[in-house]
């Protein structure tokens, strides 16, 4: 996931999307540009589930070109997003039993704290899932 932040935070199309959810947004409101952009792969990208039997991740440009992924897939199309207009991302994936991780949400850096970014489930900037017993960043 991280090879493709890396790859694609530079791509014009992903730039482009990110300036224009951005826009009308008062100079360096940076906790509005990350609620906007996340609040865009939350509502305008649908979680469709992976493959059966098969996990896969998909890069930003397919998870845009397709409107729907899954976590990780989400979660890759808002690191992109958020890393092209600088703001520092990284992965959480999470557990809910012993050994066993199953969902990934990301985080973004905002006035030196980290905030969860959920895009699967209707919540608000900062919400975590309860119940979880593993957690891995990334």
């Amino acid at each position: 996931m991280r090879a493709f932040v890396n790859q694609y935070k530079t791509a014009p199309e992903i730039r482009e999307l990110a300036l224009q959810l951005t826009r009308n947004l008062p100079q360096k409101a940076f906790s509005e540009e990350v609620r906007a952009i996340a609040e865009f792969v939350k509502n305008r990208i649908r979680y469709t589930r992976d493959i059966n039997g098969v996990e896969t991740v998909q890069s930003p440009l397919k998870t845009l070109e397709y409107g729907a992924g899954d976590c990780d897939d989400k979660a890759t199309l808002l690191a992109a997003l958020l890393e092209s207009v600088g703001c520092e991302t990284r992965f959480h994936a999470l557990g809910f039993s012993r050994g066993d991780v199953s969902h990934v949400l990301l985080e973004c850096e905002i006035n030196g704290q980290w905030v969860a970014l959920e895009t699967t489930e209707p919540v608000a900037m900062g919400w975590l899932p309860p119940n979880i017993r593993q957690s891995v960043y990334g």
